[in-house]
């Protein structure tokens, strides 16, 4: 409400409470809405104030530190993520890494575009402050915590501007400590690219910012994945079709898909050799083809909603229930209407249900799809949290006050609890499935100790442990090869880039886009100096207990791995102190040692 000037009386009296309510409704011609000014004023009569929301330095530093932890404890939760991002950045930094199928020029699906936003600085850091490839690895991450926090930032000062101070806080509080932004926050993939772009386009929605909303839109379009098109639908349509603004929607739709494709067009096009448009080709192969993603494995409509339980516990239900809850709400409850200015509920909440409904009917559902809602996902459940302290008052107050007076302590109740579940669903991940990182920096310090020489090739092998290998960063040194040995996973693995100068621009041999086994992949573990497995009880031809193999290889070291199989459903997907480990199975993550191999020093009389 703007700020009157002070209230006098011709003769200096001092105006009644009931005087004082009637000039105040006098003198709101200028706000939007009669009704909802005239709420206000008797709010600030009665003594109720705004509620107290962070400012954005305490908000920054609450979401930067959530991030840093991120970026520093996070485990590495697809192979995608290892072998169509890390692997190509570390070929573009250094000249060797793996590349899949989907960087092959005959397919070309993936853009080295996307490669170089997070390769340039990168490759800036190593070459002013630091050499050493995981600490490039872990600053690469810290980046993205930081990009993470600043969109984060924005989305929620527009939640505050939108949707008001308790929507504001709640959301806040929910993406700080939520497991599922803990996953997705520094994910090197273009699912948690486009969340951050959805954290601008909504932000901005918000902030009638509708050039900003269009621009970040197509970002997310073009330069992360093309299916989150789908959530910039309401934002058109709010634009278009409800505040008709049809020249300024043409004209930044020209000048994103210019300023953004013809630069990423010429970068793609000159790595892979030829005239490519990625972002096309993934929608041709996904849509248009008779295979498809399909080939990697189907799951039933019952996946996103475990999977959403998980990562944010009771907040994904209230999010789920959200418009039909303030549906009832806004029915029950007498709600202050909002001016044309403001976006209805149901087209802000749209963005979440046409995600989930998009890829809850597809039949190939992966944890990281979802990336790209979270930040909705927490707005949907604050406004649940929001409708039931509305509601709760309504039902339980028959004096008039606002809400939040006897309703605070159900939000901060709901925040305690989904936060303490969600610490526990991100430590848990942690204590279980870190070994993959430890052993990789124990073979390190093993490397750095004994003083392998540098220019001897040193194979470091690996069975069906392949997909969580946490990428070439984390080798040793250049002359050590990360190599695959057969096991029962019978699909394609990728493959090393071409060592020619122009390696992207080479087709590979023995490609296939139908994941078919390429056993040209596989080396005879003879040729292993280092062998990394998870020793399982269970054994076949393929996967031997290469550790009960005392005569072949030594073990160097070990690490307590979570058999998820025969551990219990509730203490492995939630941390409880002493329960988990009473009730969870481990088994060892182990780093073995040729006992045929003989490390030669650098120096001459050292082993």
């Amino acid at each position: 409400m703007a700020r009157l000037a002070p209230y006098t009386r011709n003769r200096g009296g001092a105006y009644s409470r009931k005087e004082l309510q009637k000039e105040l409704i006098k003198r709101q011609g200028h706000n939007r809405d009669a009704k909802s000014e005239n709420e206000a004023s008797e709010k600030s009569i009665v003594g109720v104030v705004e509620p107290w929301t962070p400012g954005a330095y305490t908000a920054l530093k609450a979401l930067l530190s959530a991030r840093l932890c991120a970026a520093i404890w996070a485990l590495i939760s697809d192979c995608d993520e290892t072998y169509n991002y890390w692997e190509p950045t570390h070929y573009l930094l250094y000249g060797k890494g793996f590349q899949t199928w989907e960087y092959s020029p005959e397919y070309a699906l993936r853009s080295y575009t996307y490669i170089l936003l997070h390769a340039v600085p990168g490759w800036l850091y190593s070459s002013l402050l630091q050499s050493n490839r995981m600490l490039v690895f872990f600053f690469i991450r810290c980046m993205l915590a930081l990009g993470c926090s600043g969109c984060e930032l924005y989305f929620y000062r527009g939640i505050c501007k939108e949707f008001g101070a308790n929507v504001g806080r709640l959301t806040l509080c929910i993406l700080v400590f939520a497991a599922g932004m803990f996953i997705a926050s520094t994910a090197y993939l273009p699912s948690s690219f486009a969340m951050y772009m959805t954290l601008m386009s909504m932000g901005a929605w918000y902030h009638q910012a509708y050039e900003l909303s269009i621009f970040t839109t197509a970002i997310s379009t073009f330069l992360g994945w093309p299916f989150a098109a789908a959530i910039g639908a309401p934002i058109a349509y709010d634009i278009v079709i409800r505040r008709q603004q049809f020249v300024m929607f043409g004209k930044w739709c020209l000048i994103s898909a210019v300023t953004i494709l013809i630069p990423m067009v010429q970068i793609d096009s000159h790595y892979f050799g030829r005239f490519v448009v990625a972002p096309l080709n993934i929608v041709v192969y996904n849509v248009f083809t008779s295979h498809g993603p399909d080939l990697y494995g189907t799951e039933p409509w019952t996946f996103y909603i475990l999977n959403g339980f998980l990562n944010f516990n009771i907040v994904f239900i209230a999010a789920l229930v959200s418009l039909p809850l303030y549906v009832l709400v806004s029915y029950s409850v007498p709600l202050s209407k909002k001016g044309s200015i403001h976006i209805p509920i149901w087209l802000s909440l749209s963005p979440f249900y046409i995600w989930m409904t998009v890829f809850i009917l597809q039949p190939h559902k992966e944890e990281r799809f979802l990336f790209p809602i979270y930040p909705l996902i927490g707005l949907a459940g604050a406004i649940t949290i929001d409708c039931c302290q509305k509601l709760g008052s309504s039902l339980l107050t028959t004096k008039r006050q606002h809400y939040l007076n006897h309703t605070s302590w159900v939000a901060l109740g709901v925040v305690i609890f989904t936060s303490v579940l969600s610490v526990s669903r991100i430590v848990g991940q942690y204590k279980a499935y870190h070994a993959p990182f430890e052993i990789f920096m124990e073979l390190n310090r093993l490397s750095a100790e004994q003083n392998f020489p540098p220019d001897r090739p040193i194979n470091l092998c690996v069975g069906k442990e392949w997909y969580r290998y946490p990428s070439s960063f984390f080798l040793p040194g250049l002359n050590w090869n990360l190599q695959f040995i057969a096991s029962e996973f019978r699909g394609q693995l990728p493959k090393p880039y071409s060592q020619d100068i122009n390696g992207t621009i080479s087709i590979p041999q023995d490609m296939n886009d139908l994941n078919r086994e390429e056993v040209s992949r596989y080396v005879n573990i003879s040729s292993c100096q280092f062998l990394i497995d998870l020793d399982k009880e269970e054994e076949t031809a393929r996967e031997p207990r290469y550790s009960k193999q005392s005569s072949e290889w030594t073990v160097v070291h070990t690490v307590p791995f979570m058999d998820a199989v025969r551990s219990h459903k509730l203490f492995r997907a939630f941390y409880v102190p002493f329960l988990t480990e009473q009730h969870c199975h481990y088994v060892n993550y182990t780093l073995m040692q040729s006992t045929k191999w003989k490390p030669r020093s650098r120096y001459p009389g050292r082993l």
